[in-house]
């Protein structure tokens, strides 16, 4: 047992000191590719993911107020860190905005979980109340709300109204949204697999047999839809940085389905699964099919039915398709284990060996 611990962390800081030399090869000679683009995105929606995850499928409550929380966060964090000399001219409207301070990046991003936190907390007692679809319509309409408060012209000194918040504090380094989703994503793995992980299982399998065994349903659920705002707010503030703007047209509920699709498409209830998913999403969509776009582009052929817009159709088509042979998703519940992909591994070269065996009987 202690032999298998040594080796799968000795596997673990092999496979970490090779992801954080490819990022950093990627960073220096790609900076500005496609690729960059697709890690720096997928990165980003990995912990959005997961924090939907964590509420979906680890606590069983079906919400989709992650954009609204997503929204919250980015507004925070954008109009935490314009610079004081900048705001004439992004509040061009508003005379400067009512915001005359500019704090530190680090300081505006953990304000910019904060506060949707806040909010959370606030709809959290009566809304948590509600099951089911009855959940999902009411986050879904807070988040409706929440984007309508946001470009409302009386809030627009604060806000900005429907206009973009530009010229803060960005990020340029690659590395910079996997630390911080790294980071996130770990915490949020050590609460699941403590006791407040165990809770929550328990309420997403049987309310009624979690209450008898001494759960408190009201203050487990509240917690988890505090936390999975919180990092949902983290990942708002990041995805306004890679934007390097902000807008509420933005934080559609497609968005929200987006990101449910990809926790579909991972597997719910796996932390693994939604991290491969977003990445496999991000590059679908953003990247590998986007050839489809360009009538001319497949081999010098001119295809007809090939023009803007065609790609998005072919995606929806594999999204159906993987939705359909992979019913519990990619990962289904199971983690990344380096156990699991040893035995993996093994099967196979058994199979192999008794094949071969069998052929030279014959």
């Amino acid at each position: 047992m202690k032999n298998n611990k040594k080796r799968n962390l000795l596997l673990s800081l092999i496979l970490a000191a090779v992801c954080v030399a490819f990022l950093l090869y990627v960073d220096k000679f790609q900076h500005y590719s496609m690729l960059a683009t697709v890690l720096k995105k997928g990165a980003i929606y990995s912990l959005v993911a997961v924090s939907l995850n964590l509420l979906n499928g680890f606590t069983g409550l079906f919400s989709l107020g992650q954009a609204g929380f997503m929204m919250i966060g980015a507004y925070t964090y954008s109009i935490l860190t314009i610079p004081v000399a900048e705001r004439a001219g992004v509040y061009q409207y508003f005379d400067g905005g009512i915001v005359q301070i500019c704090l530190p990046m680090i300081v505006g991003l953990i304000l910019a979980g904060i506060v949707p936190t806040i909010f959370a907390w606030l709809i959290g007692k009566p809304v948590l109340k509600l099951k089911s679809d009855y959940l999902a319509i009411a986050t879904l309409g807070f988040a409706e709300i929440m984007r309508a408060i946001i470009q409302w012209k009386q809030v627009g000194p604060l806000t900005n109204a429907s206009n973009l918040l530009k010229k803060f504090a960005n990020f340029d380094s690659i590395l910079f949204p996997f630390v911080v989703s790294a980071l996130c994503i770990g915490f949020i793995v050590l609460l699941i697999n403590s006791t407040y992980g165990r809770a929550f299982k328990a309420i997403r399998d049987d309310e009624i047999a979690a209450e008898a065994m001494g759960i408190n349903l009201a203050k487990h659920k509240i917690q988890s839809f505090l936390i999975s705002s919180f990092f949902a707010g983290i990942g708002g503030a990041l995805l306004a940085m890679f934007q390097s703007s902000v807008q509420a047209s933005t934080f559609t509920s497609t968005m929200t389905y987006e990101i449910l699709l990809i926790v579909v498409i991972g597997g719910i209830g796996s932390i693994t699964g939604s991290i491969i998913g977003s990445f496999l999403y991000i590059a679908c969509s953003e990247w590998w099919l986007r050839f489809l776009d360009d009538p001319s582009s497949y081999l010098g052929v001119n295809i007809p039915f090939m023009r803007p817009g065609f790609r998005m159709l072919v995606f929806s088509v594999v999204i159906m398709i993987v939705v359909l042979f992979f019913r519990k998703g990619i990962m289904g519940d199971r983690e990344f284990s380096w156990d699991g992909i040893i035995n993996f591994f093994k099967k196979i070269f058994k199979k192999k060996e008794k094949t071969a065996k069998e052929v030279s009987s014959q």
